[in-house]
């Protein structure tokens, strides 16, 4: 094989492995003590891919198996670093960051969400991130309140 050719794709691999890096979001990184333990996990699993990567033996494989997670890695190490573990709600009169809160749409619709931090933040399994719009408007409010969001109006029915 020519050095040319070897070159070639060892500066096409190159290209392929330069990810960029996560998306860090602004503001503080609140998050609850099941939030943290994610991060934590995730950033294990991602050491274990980047690790199982580096035992690849063809060297141009070996980089495109290992930019993900290594760029993960970078990631959840950087969100541990800087996590502010956010103790749980004292009282269930207000909402706060980590209160589960209940609410009733114009339309009828009742939802209930848990107030948690942005990397914990799955709305298809009953949590948004404290710096949602919802999230936003709804801590601070007693049950009983009505908030205006997203061009409607919600009232607060419970909290937990």
């Amino acid at each position: 094989m020519s050095v040319a050719f070897t070159k070639e794709d060892s500066a096409e691999t190159a290209s392929e492995t330069m990810l960029p890096e996560r998306p860090i979001p602004p503001g503080p990184n609140l998050v609850t003590a099941e939030g943290l333990a994610a991060l934590e996990a995730q950033l294990a699993s991602a050491r274990e891919a980047y690790e199982a990567a580096l035992a690849i033996e063809d060297v141009n494989e070996r980089r495109r198996q290992a930019a993900n997670p290594f760029r993960d890695v970078r990631y959840f190490a950087e969100r541990i670093r800087t996590a502010k573990m956010v103790p749980p709600p004292e009282t269930t009169e207000i909402a706060a960051f980590g209160s589960t809160v209940t609410f009733e749409r114009e339309d009828g619709r009742v939802q209930t969400y848990r107030i948690v931090g942005e990397d914990e933040a799955d709305p298809k399994a009953g949590s948004i991130s404290f710096a949602s719009p919802m999230a936003r408007a709804l801590i601070g409010k007693a049950v009983g309140d009505v908030v205006s969001v997203a061009n409607g109006e919600v009232e607060v029915v419970a909290i937990a």
